[in-house]
């Protein structure tokens, strides 16, 4: 099989555009559409439904995309492993994160730095919830995560501790206060990532037990904007604590005790407990166990 006519086709779906592939490929659009025929004529299949405006890939179609990531691993694998045949303080570690995850990993990985500073470090954006999935599917090595993946084939190690903070303005109106009870943020505006996740659920849940409204005004893509907003007093949010930390410090956030909601976050690292790890990967393991 054509390995670059799976890259074209990769590109494609990725782009969701014929034009933005070709761009990206350095191509021209009727180069890239015959390099998808000739794919699809190779495999039988037909991989995108072209009776749509807009492209979408068919049941073939996101099975191939699958594979296409399954080869990028094995590919990524071959060369990390070259690579560390030539020199052991070369390679690259590759580690899933989603926005808060990544700050638990900043000192790891700058101890990581000093110790091998030739290797190519990347906290690669990826949904929490995909993380598993993709470690099982060999496109991420290793992943930090905020809850137990629930995965026997899946390994972990716990690297922090952190909790829910309920976070004010300090100009709201229960800034000066130190404890409150659910039953007091019922009229209270929220300002909520837009993401969905276990602590969000768990949230909704337990205003919901205690029969408490829970009254979300603004919903945004990272805790940066969510910060930002609480502290010009247009809303309260529960954030994990280490992303607020230096605000709290500093006193342009409030955090308050809500009696009611005393919710842990336990970071851990995750990698596959079967599949041989990258010499990179094990010496980022050694520091985490350091630690």
């Amino acid at each position: 099989m054509d390995l670059a006519l799976l890259n074209t086709f990769r590109t494609i779906a990725d782009e969701g555009s014929f034009s933005r592939a070709a761009q990206r490929l350095l191509r021209t659009q009727p180069a890239v559409s015959l390099a998808l025929k000739r794919l699809e004529s190779d495999l039988g299949a037909t991989l995108i439904d072209r009776s749509s405006k807009q492209l979408s890939l068919t049941d073939a179609g996101r099975l191939v995309l699958d594979y296409c990531e399954r080869f990028d691993g094995v590919d990524r694998d071959l060369r990390t492993s070259l690579a560390e045949l030539r020199d052991l303080e070369s390679g690259r570690l590759q580690i899933g994160v989603n926005e808060s995850s990544a700050l638990y990993l900043l000192d790891l990985v700058v101890e990581f730095r000093k110790r091998h500073p030739r290797v190519h470090v990347e906290l690669r954006r990826t949904l929490s919830s995909r993380i598993p999935e993709e470690i099982l599917r060999g496109s991420l090595e290793m992943g930090a995560l905020s809850y137990d993946p629930g995965d026997d084939r899946i390994e972990t190690q716990e690297i922090y501790e952190d909790h829910l903070a309920f976070v004010v303005s300090p100009e709201h109106r229960l800034a000066r206060r130190r404890k409150v009870s659910i039953e007091e943020l019922g009229e209270e505006t929220f300002i909520a990532h837009n993401v969905s996740g276990p602590y969000r659920s768990r949230i909704i849940e337990t205003f919901q037990a205690h029969r408490v409204p829970l009254q979300i005004g603004i919903e945004l893509p990272t805790i940066e904007t969510i910060r930002r907003l609480v502290q010009r007093n247009l809303g309260v949010a529960f954030l994990p604590r280490m992303c607020v930390e230096q605000e709290i410090e500093s006193r342009v956030l409030r955090e308050i005790q809500v009696r009611e909601v005393q919710m842990t976050r336990t970071i851990r690292l995750a990698y596959p407990g079967a599949r041989r790890l990258s010499h990179a990967a094990r010496a980022f393991l050694e520091i985490v166990s350091d630690e």
